[in-house]
């Protein structure tokens, strides 16, 4: 397959902006997006030229591959404005790479860098109004890949389409977080597709999750698929355990995403000082330090929510209610992370990217 691509993109730029349309104080995560799309095809072997169009409806044929076998896949990003309005992103260059990952793994082209960062940057350019300062307002970032090649036969498609696509953000979840701890579901298996961001892994955890909300939980944290005892991810995201002042959370694996948010705090985590251990977490572990008490705090971490207390566990018919603590391990490493992506703080990482 081909990566060879015209590097000038194709503009067209809608006649009004909505712009003035959008209560950006009272936004629903996903909902809105932005006067402009990128959009760039793979065809005949090979990436065609890009294009930055209106954000609006396209048809595609029926028989069209993503519909009948799932080629589909996604990455979720933020930019970020500064009080001098410049425009950052954070750590792109990890998304790119994890969505060539998935890509290659679902059988699908590799997307060019200069199609996916460089495209990136231009949409941004033009969409610059939309993202908004002040911490907590962010530009999600919605780059993804489906196979629009026709017919049912079960095989990998010949056609592709790579889009971006932006909504304005403020927070992700709102309220107390409690989770269930999965017995029987699974995320994902060895040998499977857990860990690319593949379309599926998500639409297979609304059923239970769905099951999860009518017991009264927002979330499900997943298990091992075979024993059921090692404990995953949270939801949609990776999770944290911190038992005494210990961080523990699982390593990446074939079931496991590989999450940008993750790897930055477990670096910001050590850079504090904090002792983190990167290992399988028993289901047994989180119950014994709930019962004596070691068990300080659970957190989610991703792109969306970037860090997301839970503040209490279900597990076989037993709740857990977390202590109430007043250092925070999570809230603390929040904001020294958004603090960077917000460029409020030195990045001595070299994690942050000026559009």
């Amino acid at each position: 397959m081909s990566l060879n691509i015209q590097s000038e993109i194709d503009i067209m730029k809608v006649a009004s902006s909505k712009i003035n349309e959008v209560d950006f104080e009272n936004l629903t995560f996903g909902n809105v997006f932005t006067d402009h799309m990128l959009v760039c095809d793979f065809k005949e072997g090979a990436w065609q030229k890009p294009a930055i169009k209106p954000y609006e409806p396209f048809l595609l044929d029926p028989s069209a591959k993503v519909f009948h076998y799932g080629q589909a896949i996604f990455e979720g990003m933020k930019a970020y404005k500064t009080e001098d309005d410049s425009v950052w992103l954070f750590r792109p260059d990890e998304n790119y790479i994890r969505f060539n990952k998935s890509a290659e793994r679902m059988c699908m082209p590799e997307v060019p860098e200069s199609v996916f960062l460089d495209g990136l940057k231009e949409l941004l350019k033009i969409e610059k109004d939309w993202v908004k300062k002040g911490k907590g307002n962010t530009l999600y970032i919605r780059p993804f890949m489906i196979a629009i090649g026709s017919g049912v036969v079960a095989q990998p498609s010949t056609q592709y389409r790579f889009m971006i696509i932006l909504s304005p953000a403020r927070a992700y979840y709102s309220g107390e977080v409690k989770v269930l701890v999965a017995d029987y579901y699974s995320r994902a298996a060895n040998g499977g597709i857990g860990a690319a961001k593949a379309a599926g892994n998500y639409s297979g955890q609304f059923y239970p999750t769905k099951l999860a909300n009518e017991q009264g939980f927002q979330q499900v944290i997943w298990t091992d698929d075979s024993t059921h005892t090692k404990l995953e991810e949270a939801g949609t995201m990776n999770v944290f355990f911190r038992i005494n002042d210990t961080l523990y959370t699982a390593p990446t694996s074939e079931r496991i995403l590989d999450g940008v948010t993750r790897k930055s705090l477990i670096d910001l985590a050590k850079r504090e000082g904090i002792h983190v251990d990167v290992r399988p977490v028993l289901v047994s572990e989180l119950v014994e330090g709930a019962k004596n008490g070691t068990l300080k705090e659970i957190f989610g971490a991703g792109t969306a929510a970037v860090v997301n207390p839970i503040v209490g566990f279900s597990y076989q018919d037993t709740y857990y209610e977390l202590p109430k603590i007043e250092n925070s391990m999570a809230l603390a490493l929040k904001e020294k992370l958004t603090n960077i992506q917000y460029k409020l703080a030195e990045d001595t990482f070299g994690w942050t990217v000026k559009v």
